[in-house]
């Protein structure tokens, strides 16, 4: 991976959603931070053409029930955009808010053992989900499971209804 290969800002396009609760804006502030201190993000050329250096910006949005790619060189030149369907993210994610209920809850009243108990099983659906990126992301976009991980957590952020 070469040390241009990386993002070196993340903006998400958070408009005409609700007012995130606490929770939802420190699980954000926290990827945001943990996938500028170390991540791997590298575009990849189609059908022989050239692409831009990196390091890359990144604006994340939805639009028209797509996710939307937005990368810009550190010059702020356009790098590429893409847009994914939404569709086979829709049942992890409901998955992932679901649970994530439950272990916020969890802290609030269970035991350590039973929290564990659905951490676990929250990071399975993490995990789930980030596959889900990697595969989408292939023939676009090189990266590691790391950055998928913060990638989700930033698409959950942008599914929140309040």
């Amino acid at each position: 991976m070469a040390d241009t290969d990386r993002l070196i800002d993340v903006q998400l396009d958070d408009s005409g959603l609700p007012a995130p609760t606490p929770e939802i804006e420190q699980e954000r502030r926290v990827a945001i931070f943990d996938l500028l201190e170390e991540n791997m993000f590298g575009l990849v050329g189609r059908e022989g053409q050239a692409v831009p250096d990196g390091p890359y910006m990144l604006d994340l949005s939805i639009a028209d029930r797509r996710l939307v790619f937005d990368v810009h060189t550190k010059s702020g030149d356009k790098a590429g955009e893409f847009h994914l369907s939404l569709t086979p993210f829709r049942q992890v994610i409901k998955d992932y808010f679901q649970i994530c209920e439950s272990y916020f809850d969890a802290v609030k009243r269970l035991p350590p053992s039973q929290i564990e108990a659905i951490d676990m099983g929250r990071r399975g659906i993490h995990n789930e989900g980030s596959s889900v990126i990697l595969e989408r992301l292939e023939g676009k976009v090189n990266t590691d499971m790391a950055t998928a991980r913060r990638l989700f957590t930033l698409i959950c952020v942008l599914h929140f209804k309040g």
